[in-house]
């Protein structure tokens, strides 16, 4: 099997080596147990929770498993025995062993209140995504995306995109398996993948009682990425009220399938629009739930800017998860009354980075416009840039350059 070299590797292999326990999270087959185990020594044994025996070991007797599995080790899916997290906190304060427990968890439901509650200042959560452009590019190592010249230079050598492969990566999407030399069909892969997803972490972990009202609201919700968040309409659409709406979209949001983009507040300009805006995190995904049956359909058809979106704001997503650099919660939108947008601000210590994103190869002055009205905000603004289809990265006014979409 190939292995994809992932950037998280030296955040897990550091974190390891300051915290006893280590918390992969992240969507289905987003590469989790492929990447520990690759960073694994010989010495440390591998069990995964899928298996019946030992996960009926796991929820009737933690002791004694943690007694035969005492570490190292790798512990696949401990959400399916959150019992054993309060019996890992009393061995690892026995032993004080950094790296002792690496865990893996496909979603969060549940697993990350019991986390909180039983490891608080024991673990290092780690979050990874599907694969980003710049892994499969073979520059693991890249930094974080910010439009400063100097982050901007070490991207200068990276391969263009051209329309029909940039939209050929959208519509294949980021998981691992779809890269491997016997990779699945990507639809039969996709048709799986939500199967597994709707029976095992939504009916099992989120009592879900109607999978198909579920499946009604995640197609809804996939058709509306890149958009601000309309929870009426979108309810409407899956038919079903907007209490069971709201807590449908945590579960979206909490299993790693869609990342919901805060707009920015000011406490000084109350004209801001205070509406998200709803991102598929997996592009692939999100053009399956939708029935695009290729790449050129879906640059051709209506949600061809919505896709291109929501690509960019998910690799820029990617780097600032896979280098845990900034919090995700350092990216937003702009929206004001006037209607004036900004597609991305990204925040970092302290200072705003405005970010448009354009379908042209040949952007102009008028695409970043309304960059000035953060002047009216009273905070530090930083270099912005148009991510567009332009072949070159070059100057667009004073402080604003094009980046071609294959330098994210």
């Amino acid at each position: 099997m190939k292995y994809i070299k992932r950037t998280l590797e030296t955040t897990i292999q550091k974190a390891s080596g300051q915290f006893p326990v280590i918390l992969v999270t992240g969507a289905r087959q987003v590469g989790k147990t492929t990447l520990l185990k690759k960073l694994a020594n010989k010495d440390r044994e591998y069990i995964t929770l899928d298996d019946p025996i030992l996960r009926s070991l796991a929820e009737d007797d933690p002791a004694i498993f943690l007694q035969r599995f005492s570490g190292p080790v790798i512990i696949d899916e401990i959400q399916y025995a959150p019992d054993l997290l309060p019996h890992i906190k009393m061995m690892v304060d026995k032993d004080r062993l950094t790296g002792q427990f690496w865990l893996t968890g496909s979603q969060q439901f549940h697993l990350m209140k019991g986390v909180s509650e039983s490891l608080a200042g024991r673990v290092a959560i780690i979050n990874l995504c599907g694969l980003s452009q710049r892994e499969l590019q073979g520059d693991s190592g890249a930094s974080q995306f910010i439009p400063t010249d100097d982050r901007l230079k070490l991207r200068d050598k990276s391969p263009s995109l051209l329309l029909p492969e940039l939209y050929q990566k959208i519509w294949l999407g980021g998981y691992p398996a779809l890269y491997q030399e016997n990779a699945p069909d990507r639809d039969l892969f996709y048709s799986s993948y939500v199967q597994t997803y709707l029976q095992r972490d939504v009916r099992d972990l989120a009592n879900v009682g109607d999978i198909g009202a579920f499946t009604r609201f995640l197609r809804a919700s996939a058709a509306r990425t890149g958009q601000m968040l309309n929870m009426q309409d979108l309810c409407r659409d899956a038919d079903i009220n907007q209490a069971t709406g709201k807590r449908w979209l945590s579960i979206l949001e909490a299993s790693g399938l869609v990342f919901l983009l805060e707009p920015f507040h000011s406490n000084i300009n109350k004209r801001l629009i205070k509406t998200r805006k709803l991102y598929f995190i997996d592009t692939g995904l999100a053009s399956w739930l939708t029935g695009w049956s290729s790449a050129e359909t879906l640059e051709k058809g209506a949600m061809t800017g919505a896709f291109l979106e929501t690509w960019v704001i998910s690799e820029i997503l990617k780097s600032i998860l896979h280098n845990s650099s900034s919090s995700i919660g350092n990216l937003f939108y702009y929206r004001d009354k006037d209607g004036k947008e900004i597609d991305l601000l990204i925040q970092s210590n302290g200072t705003l980075y405005p970010v448009e994103i354009k379908k042209s190869a040949s952007p102009n002055k008028e695409a970043v416009r309304h960059f000035k009205t953060l002047n009216n905000l009273k905070l530090p603004i930083g270099p912005g840039c148009i991510v567009s289809l332009a072949p070159q990265r070059i100057p667009i006014t004073g402080n604003v350059q094009n980046v071609p979409v294959g330098m994210l």
